[in-house]
């Protein structure tokens, strides 16, 4: 029974979708103004694995991140680069895709615009001041907090303390300095669209209520994204949706938590911002997707160069047993032996963790202890079938593979380095064999420990040579 962690009830509750076996799911995408951080990533990533892993247990999962693509940091960027607001949005949502993509991240089956989404954005905010939840100041369309009963059922914050607490703005116009624009008045030299309460344009919390509801109904399943977002901005989003439909907007609502930077919180400010493209020039995608895999999605999580090179030296095990399956694989003998395994177990040991709130970790160490019992059954037995080595493959493509991409079984063809790598390696695997046959032992041992410096090990067995990479 998969239980998810709720932040609207503050418990885990089983997970029943609305319509199963199809489930919904909204994620919040980011603001194209910038690369995104590597903060950004977490959520991506760990949302993806999500997906994945209710892909895993059945579900037909229907997945949307939403572009925001209007917004006052595009603005400010056009400014400064001197281009359109659509041409920094057009020019960031690329580069976004193309990270994401490196990152193993499957593509959204919707990535909703808000730019193409301004009429039922409009509607939306007309259907509010209809039921008197909105006001129009001048061109200002607010959304007015009081008029809504549920304000803060999400972050748990009560709408008194907010107000006391509140920093008293110069905004004659709101009614409550809580209440939040909706639509904005248009400025010189911004982009504007026309709208019953003039030219202007949206603002962001009103675009992610359109967008979600457009793609997905009214009420959905799923709706995620960072701690940061809890308040205002998914609080927010209830506040509107609901206000808007008389009806639950969303059943289940999961966050991931913050990332620090060698233990201190990331910012500009401290010099510790990394953008995810700065991090995948210096570690392969499955060594990022292992560590944040590695810790819950809901703590926070530190970032550092060493507990990178520790997720990617973790990785070694996982490359050695699918290096090993290919190897095999490559046999077309069927004679020999299937050694008696216990495949069930470790898939029900898989569910059984993952099913409790997605625990990453326990998932990942589900898959080490897999590879271990693999490891000593081929040790004990000698002439196995290819058959069980298929076995092996299945159960990780399913999950390392399939839920998680920290592994690939396909030859990556943009790596033709590594390619030349290989070749080379079993080039001197060769020349190797070829000495020891003409009895220059010298030469063959000269090639093994040379490749073993490089951290290049042989592995002679009766029929063949193999060798695994291990890092010093």
């Amino acid at each position: 029974m998969l239980k998810i962690y709720n932040t609207l009830t503050k418990q885990k509750e089983e997970f029943i979708p609305i319509n199963p076996p199809n489930v919904n799911f909204y994620m919040c995408g980011p603001t194209v103004y910038d690369f995104f951080h590597i903060g950004n990533a977490r959520s991506f990533l760990m949302a993806d694995i999500i997906r994945k892993y209710l892909e895993y247990r059945g579900y037909n999962v229907k997945y949307v991140m939403n572009l925001t693509d209007v917004d006052d940091k595009i603005i400010k960027k056009s400014n400064e680069e001197k281009i359109t607001s659509d041409k920094v949005a057009e020019k960031y949502i690329n580069y976004f895709m193309e990270d994401i993509e490196k990152l193993g991240v499957k593509k959204a089956d919707v990535y909703p615009k808000a730019t193409q989404h301004m009429q039922e954005i409009i509607d939306l905010i007309k259907k509010l001041e209809d039921k008197g939840i909105a006001y129009n100041v001048n061109g200002n369309v607010f959304y007015d907090v009081s008029k809504f009963n549920g304000y803060g059922k999400l972050s748990g914050k009560k709408i008194d303390e907010l107000e006391s607490g509140a920093r008293i703005e110069i905004n004659e116009e709101k009614k409550n300095p809580l209440d939040f624009a909706v639509w904005k008045k248009a400025k010189e030299g911004e982009p504007f669209w026309e709208s019953p309460w003039g030219k202007g344009r949206p603002g962001w919390h009103i675009e992610c209520s359109a967008m979600s509801c457009k793609h997905l109904g009214e009420t959905f399943d799923i709706h995620a994204g960072g701690n940061d977002l809890i308040f205002p901005h998914h609080e927010n989003e209830i506040a509107q949706s609901e206000g808007a439909n008389e009806k639950p907007f969303v059943k289940y609502w999961i966050h991931f938590g913050f990332l620090n930077i060698n233990e201190e919180k990331m910012s500009k400010s401290l010099g510790n911002f990394f953008t995810a493209r700065d991090i995948l020039k210096k570690y392969t995608p499955f060594a990022i997707r292992m560590f944040f895999a590695q810790a819950h999605y809901g703590g926070p999580l530190n970032f550092s160069d060493e507990l990178l090179a520790s997720s990617e030296k973790g990785l070694e095990k996982i490359n050695n047993m699918r290096d090993k399956i290919n190897e095999e694989l490559m046999n077309e003998s069927n004679n020999g032996i299937e050694p008696n395994f216990d495949f069930k177990k470790f898939e029900d040991d898989f569910i059984q963790v993952m099913d409790d709130d997605f625990n990453t970790p326990q998932g990942i160490a589900v898959i080490f202890d897999f590879i271990k019992e693999v490891n000593r059954v081929i040790a004990e037995n000698h002439n196995i079938k290819p058959e069980f080595y298929r076995k092996v493959k299945n159960f990780l493509f399913k999950t390392a593979v399939g839920v998680f991409g920290i592994l690939s079984f396909e030859e990556d063809k943009s790596s033709s380095d590594e390619t030349l790598e290989k070749e080379l390696i079993n080039l001197l695997i060769q020349l190797r064999i070829d000495a020891k046959k003409d009895k220059n032992y010298v030469l063959s041992d000269k090639i093994r420990d040379e490749l073993n410096k490089l951290g290049i090990v042989l592995q002679d067995s009766k029929d063949k040579t193999s060798y695994k990479k291990v890092k010093s």
